[in-house]
């Protein structure tokens, strides 16, 4: 296996690429010391009638903790995600999904992401561990 050095972006990324015809072609911002994106699945991302797939759910979350660390300065990527789905996130329904660096190690950076809904409750929760590519 060749050995990565730099992260190169096409605007393809299924989460954030305003180049995917298919992706969800999101926005990020911070909001205090969060890192955060707003997100109201349709139809095409339900799993069961009515509830979005859990997979989805955890794709964003991926994305809002792992961007937050590209954000910063570090070419990294998703070494390990954990995710706790809390609670169905309803088709239609706004979603927010805010990330943030819990700490930073010269290799390895730890993030948390929650993923809530208008009422604020809580429809899941993650850890990730991210680490920097070699350079």
């Amino acid at each position: 296996m060749s050995e990565i050095s730099k992260l190169d972006n096409d605007d393809g990324c299924f989460v954030c690429g305003k180049s995917n015809p298919i992706g969800l072609k999101l926005d990020f911002a911070m909001e205090g010391d969060e890192y955060v994106t707003y997100f109201t699945p349709q139809k095409e991302h339900q799993g069961w009638v009515g509830i979005t797939h859990g997979g989805i759910v955890c794709t964003v979350l991926d994305e809002v903790m792992t961007r937050f660390v590209h954000d910063q300065g570090n070419e990294a990527v998703t070494g390990e995600i954990t995710v706790r789905l809390k609670r169905p996130a309803l088709i239609g329904a706004r979603l927010r999904f805010a990330g943030k660096i819990e700490s930073d190690s010269p290799r390895v950076i730890g993030c948390s992401g929650r993923a809530t809904d208008e009422s604020g409750n809580v429809i899941a929760e993650a850890t990730a561990k991210v680490v920097r590519i070699k350079k």
